[in-house]
């Protein structure tokens, strides 16, 4: 599908944006293993999370959808998880009859491994063709290590078959920072013999541990290590996911990009693992504030206040990338309107998400008449660059997409976005929300 986009002259109104992908993925298989029923509002709308739910259900998980009057009498949908754990623990899912479909979701093929790994029972995960390229030995190594049998495509890449059972408790240093791999190894743990302990090299998103505690998870949490006691109980719960600080990078982006913008984004999601977005737009100079600060099941919420204005040059690097390992391609766009450009060193694992962002980025900005150097672990973009209308591909990729549909914005003249259908992977009205904002 193409998508037409002609330039803007600022981004100013409010929205309220779609439910944290991250968090989502994990309350849905957190509930799926839990006693009770768990209800989750705001849920992500895109594509990877509705995966999750379809394997859990090919998993003999009972998920429904209702709409529900909320305390002001605003009608809202709720998803309607029926726990397995009653009567059977944590090890209550079913055999499933067919291959599980992860679709483009790495999070739900990583994840659901690790409570597979658990299971008595053989499951094969798949997934799209892009899925079908990310390695998995990096939860491959562990899940195996706590007593799985896991069968790969060149020993790494889906699809992955595996043959669960009885699992013993590790002490596993992460080689590389992977909030998804922590995450696989903690949900195995669960279903394992004794306390499993994460340790990780740098900080990365804590979405798992703060869900595990909210479901009554045995749980020791110091530094960057994480320890969970196997065969405890998870109890259902009553769940509202924040806003997506990931897919409020795009607005926040954009918005930053024209001097008259004024935009104010409602109920995103603030976890200090994933606002070093804010902390590095206002070391730039960004006018972008927080307000109304609250907390909603253990994850920080509030809203954000965006005015437009002339930034600084920045530079990405070192631990820094973890924590902005989604939001650096639409920050990549944004630095060719910086006054000095912006730099990314360390992100090599760029090259392994569901395109080669260091390559896509490049590629696209150099579509548009963009000075731009491409490296083994990073890019150098300079600043203060006019960019121009071009034919632009998303690669498949849904950050891609809407990276370049904010670029499109301040090029000059119209361009053509290729392929913009893989946004629906994460925000499937996102084009419909960006115009909403988007004076011309």
């Amino acid at each position: 599908m193409d998508q037409h986009i002609l330039p803007a002259k600022s981004i100013t109104g409010g929205l309220r944006l779609p439910g944290d992908k991250s968090i989502s993925h994990r309350y849905a298989l957190l509930g799926a293993v839990a006693e009770g029923e768990t209800t989750i509002r705001n849920y992500a709308p895109g594509a990877d999370c509705a995966s999750t739910l379809g394997c859990l259900k090919q998993l003999g998980v009972g998920i429904t959808r209702r709409r529900v009057a909320t305390e002001t009498g605003e009608p809202v949908e709720e998803i309607v998880i029926e726990g397995r754990g009653e009567g059977r623990g944590l090890r209550g899912l079913q055999a499933p009859q067919a291959e599980l479909d992860a679709g483009n979701s790495g999070s739900t093929m990583r994840m659901l491994s690790g409570l597979l790994a658990g299971h008595p029972f053989r499951s094969v995960l798949t997934g799209d063709q892009s899925l079908r390229r990310r390695p998995m030995k990096r939860i491959i190594e562990p899940l195996e290590r706590m007593g799985a049998k896991i069968a790969a495509r060149e020993g790494n890449f889906p699809p992955l078959q595996i043959d669960g059972g009885p699992l013993r408790a590790i002490d596993y240093r992460l080689p590389v920072a992977s909030a998804q791999v922590k995450s696989a190894v903690l949900l195995a743990g669960l279903l394992a013999e004794g306390e499993t302990t994460v340790e990780e090299p740098v900080a990365t998103r804590d979405h798992t541990e703060i869900a595990l505690a909210q479901f009554g998870a045995a749980m020791v949490r110091k530094h960057r290590r994480t320890s969970v006691q196997g065969r405890c109980r998870l109890q259902g719960q009553k769940l509202v996911v924040p806003g997506d600080i990931s897919s409020a990078a795009f607005f926040i982006c954009a918005a930053l990009m024209f001097p008259s913008s004024n935009l104010y984004l409602q109920d995103v999601g603030l976890n200090p693992t994933r606002t070093a977005l804010l902390d590095l737009l206002c070391s730039m100079g960004a006018e972008a504030k927080v307000l109304n600060l609250g907390e909603v099941a253990g994850e920080l919420v509030g809203d954000i206040h965006v005015s437009g204005g002339s930034l600084r040059g920045g530079c990405i690097e070192g631990e820094m990338v973890a924590s902005l390992i989604d939001e650096i391609p639409v920050l990549a766009v944004l630095g060719t309107q910086t006054e000095e450009g912006l730099i990314v060193r360390n992100a090599e694992e760029l090259r392994l998400k569901e395109s080669d962002r260091i390559a896509t980025v490049a590629e696209n900005l150099r579509r548009m008449g963009a000075s731009v150097q491409e490296h083994p672990d990073g890019l150098e973009i300079a600043g203060r660059q006019q960019l121009q209308g071009a034919v632009l591909d998303s690669f498949g990729d849904h950050r891609i997409a809407m990276a370049f549909a904010v670029a499109a914005l301040a090029a000059h003249g119209e361009s053509i976005l290729r392929g913009s259908d893989a946004a629906v992977v994460s925000y499937p009205n996102f084009f419909e929300q960006l115009e909403k904002v988007v004076e011309r």
